[in-house]
Order: C-alpha cells, then structure tokens, then sequence
C-alpha cells in the first residue's frame, strides 16, 4: 500500500473495496506474498504491525451493528474471571449473522431494546465495536441466567457493586426493560446490599 494509506482495507465480497481503490486482486496477493499487508480474515487485510485483535476486527466489518455481550462484555467490564471460548456478540432480530473465520457465538436481541446501554470499544484506528455497558452487562447476565449461571450474574453484581460510583438506582431502572431480569436481579441486590 501507499504511504498514507488506511490502517485496513475493508471488504465485504472478495476484494470489492480493493478494486474501487484500484488495487487488484493480483496485486493485493502480491502484497501479502511480500508481506506488505496481513490477511485479517477473507478478504479482509490489514497493514503489518496493526495492533488490532483480528478476530474483534473482523466482527468489527462484517458486522458493524454487532454489539460484545454476555461473557465477553462482563470479562471486558472485570465482572467476571471466565474467559469466553467464543466471542458473545448481540445482533437486532432481523439482522442476518454473517459468516466469520472468528469464534464468534451470535445472540438475537429485541430491536426496542438492542441499543440500551451500548457503548463502543476501539479495535483498530478509525474501527468501533459496540460493547454494553456494564449496568446492561448484569441485566442481560440475569436475564439470561439459564443459559450462563446464576452463579455468573451473582458474581458480576458483587463486583459491580463493590466498584465506586456504581448506581443501584440505575441498575434497577435499566432493569426494568427486562421483565425476566428484574425480580431475580432485586432478589440478589436485596442479599447483597
């Protein structure tokens, strides 16, 4: 690539993006033959010494509305020790999950309440990733306690609310968005508090 160039070249099909900057599909090859740039997934490249994680990167492009959660967000959040084997990342219900070489485990979230508490993360310059915040975090953590643990939704509130500046008040409210969410969540916080 040229001096100046962007941090990545971002594709969707092939090397669409690539050909409209005029880049064939010989030459980009050409180019991470010689190590000019580095594949971070197909069709998806990258200049070298990028520091990015590759596989958030690619979820990153492919899907743009995507949104880490559950797991991954409370790990990103220090609300849990366990290390997500996949990548936990929400898509509206309507939205088609797209096809990734990064292990990503898709969850369906309702569209009325897709955006409550997102916040964005930084994966490479210039590229976002949602990211719940992490009030939302232990909302979905309980409301979602069948899947993942009570023990893990228990857990995340503890830390949470050991941490300064925290706002029962705030968990409560949010919470009352998730009707599944907001007995058991009341329940712990009346234990813990």
């Amino acid at each position: 690539m040229a001096a100046g160039a962007a941090a990545s070249v971002r594709t969707n099909s092939g090397s669409a993006d690539a050909r409209s900057l005029g880049v064939s599909d010989r030459q980009l090859y050409a180019w991470e033959h010689d190590g000019r740039i580095d594949r971070v997934a197909r069709g998806i490249f990258a200049q070298p010494g990028l520091q990015a994680d590759f596989d958030l990167l690619e979820v990153a492009i492919r899907a743009p509305e995507g949104i880490l959660c559950l797991t991954s967000a409370l790990a990103r959040h220090g609300l849990t020790d366990d290390i997500p084997a996949t990548i936990d990342v929400a898509l509206p219900r309507v939205r088609r999950q797209p096809r990734t070489s990064a292990p990503v485990t898709w969850h369906r979230f309702d569209e009325v309440t897709f955006d409550l508490d997102r916040t964005t993360l930084t994966v490479a310059p210039g590229i976002d990733i949602g990211l719940y915040g992490p009030v939302r975090s232990i909302v979905d953590a309980f409301r979602l306690r069948h899947l993942y643990g009570q023990e893990q939704a228990v857990e995340a509130l503890r830390r949470w609310l050991r941490q300064p500046g925290n706002s029962p008040a705030r968990l409560l409210s949010l919470a009352r968005h998730f009707p599944t969410a907001e007995t058991p969540l009341r329940r712990a916080m009346e234990i813990l508090l």
